[in-house]
């Protein structure tokens, strides 16, 4: 089978399609023919390990010391059960499945084999294989953070990096959870998390929000580019900050999924995609994920 190779850190030119042998399951895994994949912000950080200096060291003993350990890298995909294991009872041949790999990787490859009790359920069915595989990660951080800022109906609701795979995600489910959402994005993206729902936008080129006099009682930064200390005056008597950055990985969990899948097939959520490309263009994509500009997520079309 055919898959993306990062068989060194460095920039997207370490990236290689390759040849490898095909898996096959094991009696408690499924094989899926992966149709979508994405790039997200995780791939590019791992692909350059791109770590701050106090986690330097645990994460190069985590990842790989001289080159990734997994050098097949992806954490989210859409596909087809190709084959099950002789004690699978979750999934048959011809499901539609979206799936998280987590630390796991390997969804940038045309197959992959993942366990029957892994973070992986029924596809929505009312979205495209692209669109199915560009749910989990954005969808599952937003969901873990929220929670922990103690989301409740009422509540105003500050999501700063908006425009994102986390923050197109937490707006829309910020919504759901019944609250007054403002999101912090830059101009160009203004109108896209205002059509998910954003009752209050703030372009951060031209507008401080810990400059205002408004007050939250979550705000959740997406893209880890504030902090605690900076937001504080921005903050209600018991209001909470939480971020991607430092806080700790989003717990991976199969029941979010299904939640997500009943929020995108009730139309209460859409995935948000800002680029296609092929498999045989991974590090071009990672290139303009690099960029910090991406909006959404970037779709790899395997198939």
């Amino acid at each position: 089978m055919k898959a993306v190779l990062c068989l060194k850190y460095g920039t997207p030119e370490v990236l290689s399609l390759q040849q490898v042998p095909k898996p096959s399951p094991k009696e408690n895994e499924i094989l899926i023919k992966i149709h979508a994949t994405t790039v997200t912000t995780g791939d590019v950080r791992v692909r350059g390990f791109n770590s701050p200096l106090l986690y330097w060291l645990p994460m190069r003993l985590f990842l790989g010391i001289r080159k990734p350990r997994k050098p097949i890298l992806g954490v989210e995909l859409a596909g087809v059960v190709e084959e099950v294991g002789q004690r699978v009872t979750r999934f048959k041949k011809g499901d539609d499945v979206y799936a998280m790999t987590g630390m796991r990787f390997g969804a940038h490859a045309e197959y992959i084999c993942l366990p029957e009790d892994g973070i992986v359920t029924h596809k929505p069915q009312n979205v495209t294989f692209e669109e199915a595989a560009a749910i989990p990660f954005g969808g599952t951080t937003a969901l873990h953070f929220l929670r922990k800022g103690k989301i409740q109906s009422g509540q105003k609701v500050l999501i700063y990096g908006a425009s994102g795979a986390v923050g197109t995600a937490a707006v829309q489910l910020a919504k759901f959870f019944d609250t007054e959402v403002t999101a912090v994005c830059g101009s160009t993206n203004l109108e896209l998390v205002k059509s998910l729902g954003a009752d209050h936008v703030v372009d951060y080129t031209r507008e401080d929000f810990t400059k205002s006099d408004k007050k939250y009682d979550i705000i959740f930064d997406a893209v880890g580019k504030t902090s605690m200390s900076n937001s504080q005056n921005a903050l209600t008597a018991n209001g909470k900050f939480v971020t991607v950055d430092g806080q700790g990985i989003a717990k991976e969990r199969t029941e979010d999924l299904e939640f997500l899948k009943k929020r995108i097939e009730s139309g209460q959520m859409i995935p948000v995609i800002d680029r296609y490309y092929k498999l045989d263009q991974i590090s071009e994509a990672h290139e303009y994920v690099e960029t910090g500009r991406k909006k959404g997520n970037v779709v790899i079309r395997v198939v």
